[in-house]
Formats: structure tokens, sequence, C-alpha cells
């Protein structure tokens, strides 16, 4: 009996390492606003094919409105005052952002570039 609770207690600690592996470090959020005409180009132009692009099949996008509510546990550098502003976290601290939509043929490039600033190695493809 001992011996089972010991098994299963080592697959218990197993399963939440490998989950805690599995959970992206790096995030993506989208700060919007209702009535913004730059975040509606946005949703219309990029957000159709986020997750088929390379990017954002490793770099999970979250939408939050200006006035929240914010997911817990996340660290800004300051409050957004633009929308839409793009914030990079990394294990929920921001480590770059764009403020406003650049237009669909730039989008990709600041996120590049914002991925490069971060230091972690994925590209935008």
């Amino acid at each position: 009996m001992l011996r089972r609770r010991a098994f299963l207690m080592s697959l218990a600690a197993a399963g939440a390492a490998s989950a805690a592996a599995a959970a992206p470090r790096l995030t993506l959020i989208m700060v919007d606003r209702p009535g913004c005409s730059y975040c509606r180009a946005w949703k219309q132009d990029i957000l159709p094919g986020y997750a088929s692009h390379p990017v954002g099949r490793t770099l999970p996008l979250r939408i939050v409105p200006i006035d929240g509510p914010w997911p817990d546990g996340i660290a800004l550098d300051r409050a957004p005052l633009i929308s839409p502003t793009f914030l990079l976290l990394d294990g929920g601290i921001e480590v770059a952002r764009i403020e406003g939509y650049p237009g669909r043929d730039h989008f990709w490039t600041g996120v590049a570039l914002l991925l490069d600033r971060s230091g972690s190695g994925a590209r935008a493809g």
C-alpha cells in the first residue's frame, strides 16, 4: 500500500512538472478599447490568421479591455493609454510593447522586434 501511494505521488509530481513545462512562458496581450477603429482593423486584418501564423502557434494571445479586468499576477512597466497596445509578457512580466497598430504589413515585423528584444530566441516567420 505504501509503495502504491509513493508511486501515485510520483506520477502526480511528474504530471505537475510536465504541465508547468508545457505552460507558455511568453504571452502576448492585446489591449482593446470599445469603439477603437485601430483595434477593429487589427481584429479584421490579423486576428483571423493569428493562430495559424508561426508566431501565433507559439505565442498565446489574450485580448484584455483597457479598463480590465486584467489577468492576475502580471507586472506592467506602466498602464496602457493607447489602444491597441500589444504587451509581450515573459512569465507575467512585461518585457516589451507595441503601442498602436502599424497596419497589416508591419505588425509581424513589430512582433519580431519584440521577440528579439525579449531574447526569447523565438522568431516571427
